[in-house]
């Protein structure tokens, strides 16, 4: 039988309205054979969507009622979670993900759904008495309807952190879904649509290869918030897109993660961390880090272990118990980051060089990681997100110095330390211009703490109450009561 998906609008599935469009495959990037197919939408199924959503949210309760929306997140999480298994096999198959990176989304998700229907029941505004018998009332209310931009690479996660807040905070959503994941996120859309309590245009759901739905729901009047997650440069052209109607904008962009390590650090819990910080996802992952910065003192030792950490990476399929990295997305990547790796052996030193894999891994996305030593921080190998396992060694002489290179590119989403030393870890944590700085640790995410990014890693946050923010509007009612007579 054929895995086949379409558009999932008022609360079923349904064929494309635009018939010239077909059918796209997904593909599994470990083998390059297709797994499935699915419906290609257009600028109609988005304009039938939003005008869905904006209808639901207009002419129904859902807006109104913060018992409902958290009975069903919670349902959502429920079935969900009874399906992450499913799930998990899915990603492996058409995201390259290893077994245990695709069984965090599942339950992540769950989790973080969970958080939001506790959130959806405590919506509470102020009130103020200006002066006597003056009074504001600042309520809290939804932003209207949210169109939602999701990526491949945490394709249920990356969905859900947004997704939830919308919901939770009483908005209707419109969620365009990365074609290459789609069957994945199909099992996602089957245990939301067991929730029988979700009202029909609450959320549509649409997959594309292009870009059409997208610049649908930047461009609509219609929709009043959009929450994005991608590339630093789609995030511009959105935001562009976005200024004829003046539309609120959530964007999680790009990030060049740099990792500072000090003298006193622990230095095998150091180099075991930011070795799988480099390769998680194979690297694609926006917090990924991208650069390592080692005190000059350490630098031989820390080059040495870290050479070795990367050399004992085992690449291969995500479904195989002896890898500990997967393939990148498909092969077209694969090239564009091994191209990547060939031109800046070309300006710097390659300390443990990528590769393809042969033999009966040939077809398969399947590239290496590269650690590589490039000092100045204006190439662009150090300034770009490369968004694959790529790993830069840099050196530094004092913490000053530290700071200064760590800070040095416009990206600012993550960041790490190493240090014994907690008066450094504090100055150094502040001195850091990145949304998310770990201690000592790496990608500790939560559903209850918020994360974005400074500069051109976006603006507006994810997770905890922050979150909602992006989904709600705050309206002053004011008002005069009588004296008491």
């Amino acid at each position: 039988m054929t895995l086949h998906v379409q558009q999932w609008i008022g609360n079923r599935w349904v064929e494309s309205l635009e018939s010239g469009l077909g059918k796209g495959v997904c593909l599994n990037p470990a083998t390059g054979s297709e797994v499935g197919t699915y419906d290609e939408a257009g600028a109609a199924d988005a304009e039938a969507a939003i005008a869905l959503a904006r209808k639901t949210f207009e002419t129904t309760n859902w807006a109104r009622q913060p018992r409902l929306r958290a009975q069903v997140l919670l349902e959502f999480a429920d079935r969900l979670e009874a399906r992450k298994t499913d799930i998990a096999k899915m990603l492996v198959a058409v995201n390259g993900k290893l077994m245990h990176e695709a069984m965090v989304e599942p339950m992540g998700g769950a989790s973080e759904i969970r958080y939001y229907a506790g959130l959806a029941r405590n919506l509470f505004g102020r009130m103020a008495e200006i002066d006597t018998g003056c009074y504001s009332l600042l309520a809290r209310e939804p932003a209207g309807v949210a169109g939602i931009i999701v990526p491949w690479n945490a394709p249920l996660l990356l969905l859900v952190r947004s997704l939830a807040p919308a919901m939770a905070a009483g908005c209707t959503s419109v969620v365009k879904l990365a074609h290459q994941t789609s069957l994945a996120t199909k099992i996602v859309i089957e245990a939301l649509a067991e929730v029988k309590s979700l009202p029909p245009g609450v959320v549509s759901f649409l997959h594309e290869s292009g870009s059409r739905v997208s610049e649908a729901l930047v461009r609509s009047p219609e929709v009043d918030v959009v929450s994005f997650t991608g590339s630093s440069g789609v995030g511009k052209k959105i935001m562009a897109a976005g200024a004829g109607t003046l539309k609120r904008l959530s964007l999680e962009l790009g990030g060049k993660a740099p990792s500072l390590v000090f003298p006193d650090c622990d230095r095998k819990k150091a180099v075991a961390a930011i070795a799988g910080a480099a390769t998680v996802m194979a690297g694609q992952m926006c917090t990924a880090a991208g650069r390592v910065l080692v005190h000059q003192t350490i630098a031989k030792e820390f080059e040495r272990d870290l050479k070795a950490a990367f050399e004992n990476v085992v690449t291969g399929p995500g479904d195989d118990p002896a890898s500990t990295m997967g393939p990148l997305i498909d092969r077209a990547n694969r090239d564009r980051v091994q191209g990547i790796v060939e031109a800046a052996e070309k300006v710097g030193r390659m300390i443990v060089k990528g590769r393809p894999l042969g033999g009966n891994l040939a077809s398969g996305a399947f590239l290496t990681p590269t650690l590589m030593a490039i000092e100045d921080v204006k190439s662009r190998f150090v300034q770009d997100e490369l968004f694959g396992p790529v790993l830069n060694f840099e050196t530094f002489t004092d913490e000053a110095e530290a700071i200064e290179r760590a800070n040095a590119t416009r990206y600012g989403l993550a960041a790490s330390l190493w240090t014994a030393d907690q008066a450094r870890a504090s100055r150094v944590s502040r001195a850091l211009k990145s949304g998310t700085v770990w201690i000592n640790s790496y990608n500790k995410l939560f559903a209850e703490a918020e994360t974005g990014g400074y500069r051109e890693s976006g603006f507006g946050r994810l997770h905890g109450v922050e979150g909602l923010n992006d989904f709600l509007q705050t309206k002053h009612v004011y008002f005069e009561a009588p004296p008491i007579a």
